[in-house]
């Protein structure tokens, strides 16, 4: 034990800090140039718009963008999509799936791994009528190509249940996504598809770009706003229907778990021929920003900010309900007044608050362990519950030889204050996860009963660029992950939580991607596209790390 410098006490296990990461190098430059004289260079925007050149600040061979073509693309104006900096010089059965994923872990360690890029923030808009669109579209198609002959693998899309079932129950309309998905099939890139049962406003400038929960269902929520998560202040949370109500059929007559089940069925039936063969994976939203988490440390509204602890999300009367029948079943109806009053607040540090300290009404009291243990294991049923719906769903297209396709689901990298004994961010986000207990195996465990794989994100973040007063420990928390991944026999999809495109970062996506003690990711989400990543310096970076980890070559 080691006080830490803000006067908490830390927790150094070493048991989680073994991560043995190994060094990679791009400087395979024979190799790369090689690969890219194999790829077919396909006249896609008509004849003389890419050439071949050397770059000069990579020495890689890459693409040439015509003048003509750069000033059409400027004139295109998309925000996501402008080049900036670009020069016109360069550019460019359970049985059967337990069969499969064994097959998968014994090549894992000789395998490239596909890079999926997720569309931009703003790729969507409502017109006036009311209708679903897709913003600058012409630079979409411009920007997939480019993808494409760099090597990546295919692209992750949020499929919004705001904009498909936005305006009346079981009325779905999937003409947006009809044409996004011919677009990116056409180019010969495959389809992450991420189901999204969240709203995205707060993560927004002002909501510009956003997309928000179905209409209906906020029609409903005006006049219940205990359909959403609420803090200890009576704050709620419009960004995920809270788990409270997974069961009432508040809905139109149906409940969330059956609007989830209805709109996954939906969209199977509609893209049946793309699934499995352009349709590679389907994540299903399980919580704020798709992950399974409560939405302890609301980002966008001026609440929470970094590294503060967070706070519980269980004040909606649904939830207040349940945790007083528990608390009486347990024999002790005085814990299910309320949640702990003793748990400070959003932008609190662990040090000083009483609950997140040992000792005392704190997380290792009798109470403490009674609440987390409630806290945890409704998050935890709320995802097997929908992942269950999911999986079935999905059964026959796994059980088909001819088809690949698999089920995944998110969880958040709180990856501060992992190196004090009560990890008080993961705590109150929903991972019962301490010095003294492992909060991610009942995770992996429900994803190993239905063949699920796992999307965690930090690949990128390494323990020594992160603020060491705050004990964080993106490495500490991957390190853990990998070990129960390994013991549940559970697949790995890892993508990086904030953007990076210098070498240092790339570097340890990669060695993160290829853990020497556990096997390779199965595919790695880039997050995500934006002007940013055609930018001379940065393309010249994320060129040569795709076609490192691409399986297309």
């Amino acid at each position: 034990m080691a006080m830490a410098e803000n006067g908490g006490m830390a927790c150094e296990c070493a048991r989680r800090r073994s991560y043995g990461f190994r060094e990679v190098t791009f400087d395979e430059k024979r190799r790369f140039r090689k690969n890219l004289r194999n790829v077919s260079m396909i006249p896609l925007f008509g004849k003389g718009f890419f050439s071949r050149l050397r770059s000069v600040a990579g020495n890689s061979c890459l693409l040439s963008v015509a003048d003509d073509q750069i000033a059409q693309l400027a004139r295109l104006g998309a925000p996501s999509f402008k080049f900036p900096g670009l020069s016109p010089r360069t550019a460019c059965s359970m049985d059967a799936r337990e069969k499969s994923r064994t097959k998968i872990l014994k090549l894992s360690r000789h395998k490239r791994i596909p890079i999926f890029v997720m569309m931009p923030f703003d790729s969507f808009g409502i017109d006036t009528s009311g209708s679903p669109r897709i913003r600058k579209l012409k630079a979409l198609s411009v920007s997939l190509k480019a993808l494409k002959l760099a090597g990546v693998h295919g692209i992750a899309v949020e499929v919004w249940w705001g904009i498909v079932e936005r305006f009346s129950p079981l009325s779905y309309n999937w003409s947006l996504y009809e044409e996004l998905f011919e677009l990116i099939s056409k180019v010969g890139l495959k389809l992450h598809v991420a189901l999204s049962f969240h709203s995205n406003m707060r993560s927004s400038s002002n909501g510009r770009g956003g997309i928000s929960l179905p209409l209906w269902i906020l029609e409903i929520g005006d006049h219940n706003k205990d359909i959403y998560y609420r803090d200890q202040h009576g704050f709620s949370n419009e960004d995920y229907l809270t788990l409270g109500v997974d069961q009432l059929p508040l809905f139109s007559g149906r409940t969330p778990l059956q609007c989830y089940e209805d709109f996954m069925f939906n969209f199977l039936n509609k893209f049946e021929p793309l699934v499995g063969t352009v349709i590679e994976e389907i994540s299903v939203g399980l919580g704020p920003c798709g992950e399974l988490r409560y939405p302890a440390h609301p980002f966008g509204d001026g609440r929470w900010k970094f590294p503060g602890i967070g706070e519980f999300q269980c004040y909606d009367k649904y939830m207040m309900e349940d945790l007083k029948m528990v608390a009486l079943q347990e024999g002790k109806p005085q814990w299910g007044d309320r949640g702990p009053q003793n748990a400070g607040y959003y932008n609190s540090l662990p040090s000083g608050v009483p609950f997140f300290e040992e000792g005392g009404e704190g997380f290792l009291s009798d109470y403490g362990r009674f609440f987390l243990e409630w806290y945890s294991g409704r998050l935890i049923r709320h995802a097997d519950a929908i992942i269950a719906k999911a999986a079935n769903l999905l059964k026959k297209y796994q059980d088909n030889e001819q088809t690949t396709v698999i089920l995944v689901a998110k969880i958040g990298g709180i990856y501060w204050w992992y190196r004090s004994v009560s990890h008080a961010a993961e705590l109150t986000a929903g991972y019962y996860n301490t010095a003294l207990r492992d909060g991610y195996d009942p995770v992996a465990s429900v994803l190993s009963r239905y063949g699920a794989a796992l999307h965690i994100s930090c690949l990128e973040m390494m323990d020594n660029e992160s603020p060491q007063p705050y004990l964080c420990s993106p490495e500490g928390l991957l390190q853990q992950i990998w070990t129960v991944s390994k013991k549940r026999t559970v697949d790995l999809i890892g993508r990086n939580d904030k953007e990076r495109f210098d070498k240092a970062g790339l570097l340890q996506i990669h060695a993160n991607c290829y853990h020497p003690q556990a096997e390779a990711v199965r595919s790695f989400t880039f997050f995500r596209m934006n002007d940013k990543i055609f930018r001379v310096e940065n393309w010249n970076n994320f060129v040569p790390f795709v076609r490192k980890m691409s399986t297309d070559l």
